[in-house]
């Protein structure tokens, strides 16, 4: 799955990219968009999430002078996403419906607020095209790794909520609330840095729509465990795809 999701994450950077450059050849340089300041807030999916891993709000403010004779911005960004484990798989339980990830001991939740600068490769005209711009970008991370609780009913007992463990004495018969357990979670410490391209479309002068895709190194303090009896790691890298919309000026 990791084969095929960095895959298509680089063919539609490979198809944008394209597109993009096609729509500006043969135009006048006179009617480039400029703007001062950007905000934007979307969703994202990466190669370590299922289909909607997160939320990010994102920044960018332009500086003074060029960067490698390009314009630059600050870029400050916070995402929220939901870190799993490749193994993960869950499924209906037998009898009450409820989705049950089998092995699973932790959710892994990941806190990234970033610092860093955005060139811009191409400007869009202020009537078509697509602006390009590329980021690189890095902070903490901080990690909760977060109790996955299960429904047990042991021998001659009553069903209780509790937290996951291999040596559980009785039996699963479902997955626990998403919400138990917070009480319990453990902070873990990291670092991240994120490489990524920018496609920004705008339909009004101030409204814009885009798409960030590019690719995260993340390390932490200790070992995740998300599933106890699979292996587990310290450091994660992934691709990721994030849809936002905002406004500029």
């Amino acid at each position: 799955m990791l084969n095929t999701k960095t895959l298509l994450l680089g063919s539609l950077c490979f198809l944008l990219t394209t597109l993009s450059w096609a729509q500006r050849r043969g135009q006048p340089d006179t009617d480039i968009e400029t703007y001062n300041s950007l905000f934007s807030g979307g969703v994202t999916t990466n190669t370590n999430s299922g289909l909607l891993g997160g939320a990010v709000v994102r920044s960018s403010k332009a500086l003074p002078g060029t960067l490698f004779g390009k314009q630059q911005f600050r870029y400050l960004a916070l995402e929220a996403v939901n870190v799993k484990h490749p193994k993960e798989f869950s499924s209906p339980y037998p009898g009450n419906g409820s989705r049950l990830t089998y092995g699973k001991q932790n959710y892994f939740f990941v806190l990234r607020p970033e610092y860093g600068r955005e060139l811009m490769f191409y400007n869009r005209h202020s009537n078509e095209g697509i602006s390009i711009s590329g980021i690189l970008a890095a902070g903490p991370s901080i990690g909760i790794e977060k109790p996955y609780y299960v429904q047990l009913q042991p021998r001659a007992g009553v069903v209780t909520s509790v937290p996951y463990t291999p040596d559980l004495p009785g039996d699963i018969i479902g997955a626990g609330s998403f919400f138990a357990g917070f009480d319990k979670a453990k902070i873990v410490p990291g670092l991240h840095i994120k490489a990524a391209l920018s496609f920004e479309l705008s339909a009004f002068r101030e409204n814009m729509t885009g798409i960030e895709i590019g690719f995260i190194t993340e390390a932490f303090s200790r070992e995740i465990i998300i599933m106890p009896q699979a292996q587990n790691r310290s450091l994660f890298t992934s691709g990721f795809v994030t849809l936002y919309y905002g406004l500029k000026k």
